[in-house]
């Protein structure tokens, strides 16, 4: 996709707080749920780590919790720590405690990594899942990349401007012919991790990128205006990419 063509698919929310930034990302998400379910009777859902899983809790309240259609959600995680799931270090963790356990989603429809696997060993066996999910049309393909191509990914990204386990110089953000990839190298700890590539990421329908605070304002403007050779301003989407920012991440724009 040219930069052209990303940047017209390409919106930038800027909220006064947390708070509402909460109640818009809540109702984009509901919003896209009610339209792919009534579209295609399921709803892909990528998570990611850190402070998103907090942002996303108006999820778990009225109206939400009654109106979405949980029956139909799928639960995917763009990059996991290879750590235990009962792990502090946990994706998986931190998504069940602050959201997963609220809501109605069946335990069979999240796909959690194998913990018992090596690094290397859970990114094949995590895409060998999704592989199985594609050939049972639960996830869709992109039909201009061939690459699966999820409903909606909801990301946050690090100071350095890192999104997934995709950081700044190294050489997985290149990789183009893999869906999951492992570091055991990670500039972040814990070092061992499996992660989306850049070519399943931007095949997403949908990309949210979610910042709150001022720590990550000068990414956040290097990345938008395509300055710095960020991983985060690699972001793209097939359909839409929306950046949902409070007023201090967006303090540099």
């Amino acid at each position: 996709m040219s930069a052209s063509a990303a940047a017209e698919k390409r919106r930038v929310e800027v909220f006064d707080g947390e708070e509402d930034l909460a109640v818009a990302l809540a109702k984009y998400t509901a919003d896209l749920s009610a339209k792919f379910c009534k579209e295609r009777g399921a709803f892909t859902v990528v998570l990611s780590g850190g402070a998103l899983i907090d942002w996303l809790r108006k999820l778990a309240e009225p109206p939400y919790i009654d109106s979405i259609d949980w029956s139909k959600w799928h639960v995917f995680w763009v990059d996991e720590r290879v750590v235990p799931k009962h792990h502090v270090d946990s994706n998986y963790k931190l998504a069940y405690d602050g959201l997963l356990c609220k809501i109605p989603v069946q335990p069979g429809n999240v796909y959690a990594i194998n913990d018992a696997l090596n690094a290397e060993g859970a990114a094949d066996d995590y895409e060998t899942c999704l592989k199985q999910l594609v050939k049972n049309n639960i996830i869709l393909t992109s039909e201009s990349s061939g690459f699966p191509k999820f409903d909606l990914m909801l990301l946050g990204m690090g100071p350095d401007g890192h999104l997934a386990s995709l950081f700044p110089g190294h050489r997985l953000c290149s990789e183009n012919q893999k869906w999951v990839t492992f570091i055991t190298d990670s500039p972040k700890l814990p070092p061992e991790r499996i992660t989306f590539t850049f070519p399943v990421i931007n095949s997403a329908a949908y990309n949210a990128m979610v910042v709150c605070g001022s720590a990550e304002a000068e990414a956040v403007a290097k990345s938008l205006k395509n300055t710095g050779n960020l991983p985060a301003g690699s972001l793209t989407a097939e359909d839409e990419l929306v950046w949902f920012l409070d007023k201090a991440a967006a303090s540099k724009l």
